[in-house]
């Protein structure tokens, strides 16, 4: 049976993307009583969302624009996301280090620091702090000491996986009536005098196709929107800027997050530590394809590389494990990459269509509740956006600090039930690793994991291990395709396809 079908009738909203802000949009809607459909052509999280550096913040280099709006924003969701994504989302200690500073630089970043506290006036995370030369040596033993002249301290947060975080949100869409669909592409629109009132769809996967109608159409889609657009109509101008982020996967030097500057060209980059790494990021540089061909140039790999090795002498000497690359959409504007706004934009200049542009995986919930407060007022629909305050599924309820936990919070005891059902089950993946194979089943069952590369990087962690989980891939397709029913040929095929995956992003 057509996994199509399940696209009958008309909806409040059909939302095109999978990314966070669509999959915060059909959460938002789904609570609020809307009758909602998610149509992703990859996988949820599997584009921008991925490609991200992993962190929740307000973005202190914002204040430099001015744009004191954004920072609050996103600093009042950073609060809201330690809330309801508590066992996704966790503090972490950024460090900025001064070296050779003029005393205005150093001013400049107490002042900073000081409004950026204010700004966050409602946190839970501590202040700012400061250090002499000799307390940030020895806080951080990997820190280069020629020139530095000590250091100031603040707090933001980080996820893990945005991928999951993303996933949860589909997962109360879908408990509150949402149809999601993941491998679903948009072809075309239905156009009714005048008016957008569906749109034509094909079965990634499968290959069929069919028509949904909708009230209103969102097109979430990210750095593919101007290619969206395009297919729903008239389009004569680009209204989304493109840019390439990369990040590194690095043998670890570091245990607080540090906020550089570039010796190379000023610009701000992050060394995290992430998974037992040091993530080393981002790049800002225009890219015109298409977003999902985006890779690390060995360009991209030796601009980080020489920026963090600047501060972390060890990391010439030390491995890249794999690369990750990401495209970001940003609100058209001129100028050099880094210095456009991540602020969003929301528009509806065409009948039965809502348009997001820009955003950031922080903001994600706002940008959704902005989208569903629109959507509502064209629906006369009444009823407040609750969001803010319903924990996502895994953080409903308390849940333990093992492994399962940080992946699932408190759903992890579903995980365990299946697993307790049968001892196979109950079985590492692989001996190097912690994951079991009752995950792949209860993904395969629960989380509507298709592919071996939606468990391996989008329902668990497991790809993000140093050999990228390769150890434990045939495996892993062993149980999808009892649970899916693949043949030999294709269970072979997704073994390969992550394969080359994993190569694609080994410098």
């Amino acid at each position: 049976m057509s996994r199509l079908r399940a696209l009958e009738g008309t909806f409040d909203l059909a939302i095109i993307g999978g990314g966070i802000i669509g999959a915060g949009i059909a959460r938002d809607a789904a609570r609020r009583g809307l009758s909602v459909a998610l149509l992703e052509k990859a996988d949820y999280g599997s584009g921008t969302t991925a490609g991200s550096t992993r962190l929740i913040h307000g973005g202190l280099r914002y204040l430099e624009m001015l744009d004191f709006a954004l920072v609050r924003m996103d600093l009042r969701e950073r609060e809201t996301l330690l809330r309801i994504a508590r066992h996704l989302v966790h503090p972490l200690r950024f460090v900025l280090p001064f070296y050779a500073s003029s005393l205005f630089h150093r001013l400049k970043m107490r002042a900073g620091l000081a409004l950026y506290d204010w700004l966050s006036y409602d946190k839970s995370l501590p202040g700012r702090e400061y250090f002499s030369a000799g307390q940030l040596a020895e806080l951080e033993p990997g820190l280069r000491r020629e020139g530095l002249q000590g250091g100031a301290a603040y707090y933001d947060a980080q996820v893990d996986s945005p991928e999951r975080l993303t996933l949860e949100n589909v997962l109360d869409a879908r408990a509150h009536g949402a149809v999601t669909l993941n491998y679903a592409e948009v072809t075309g629109a239905i156009v009714e005098g005048g008016r957008l009132a569906g749109l034509r769809v094909r079965d990634v996967l499968e290959g069929v196709e069919r028509e949904v109608r909708a009230r209103i159409v969102v097109n979430a889609s990210g750095p593919w929107f101007d290619r969206v657009a395009a297919r729903l109509g008239p389009h004569p101008r680009r209204l989304v800027r493109t840019t390439k982020g990369v990040h590194l996967a690095c043998d670890p030097v570091n245990h607080n997050a540090f906020a550089m500057f570039s010796p190379l060209d000023g610009r701000l980059f992050f060394v995290i530590p992430w998974l037992g790494y040091s993530w080393v990021g981002t790049t800002d540089t225009d890219f015109e394809d298409d977003p999902s061909l985006a890779r690390a140039t060995a360009e991209d790999i030796g601009y980080l590389l020489e920026s963090a090795a600047h501060y972390f002498p060890a990391l010439r000497s030390g491995r890249i494990h794999w690369t990750n690359a990401g495209v970001r959409a940003l609100v058209m504007k001129p100028g050099s990459a880094s210095s456009v706004s991540r602020r969003h934009r929301i528009r509806a200049d065409r009948p039965g269509l809502i348009s997001v542009l820009g955003g950031k995986i922080t903001g994600y919930r706002a940008i959704a509740e902005q989208v569903t407060d629109l959507a509502c007022r064209m629906l006369r629909h009444r009823r407040r956006s609750d969001t803010a305050e319903a924990p996502l599924p895994g953080a409903r309820e308390s849940f333990g600090a093992g492994y399962l936990d940080s992946v699932y919070g408190c759903r992890a005891a579903e995980v365990r039930a299946l697993a307790a059902q049968n001892p196979e089950l109950a079985r590492p993946l692989h001996p190097e690793y912690p994951e079991i194979a009752a995950q792949v089943v209860f993904s395969v069952r629960e989380e509507q994991c298709l592919r071996v590369e939606d468990f391996m990087l989008r329902r668990s962690l497991l790809g993000f291990r140093p050999d990228q989980g390769l150890r434990a891939v045939e495996a892993v397709a062993d149980w999808m395709g009892r649970e899916l029913g693949w043949s030999p040929a294709q269970r072979a095929a997704e073994v390969e396809a992550y394969r080359r995956r994993a190569r694609e992003v080994t410098p």
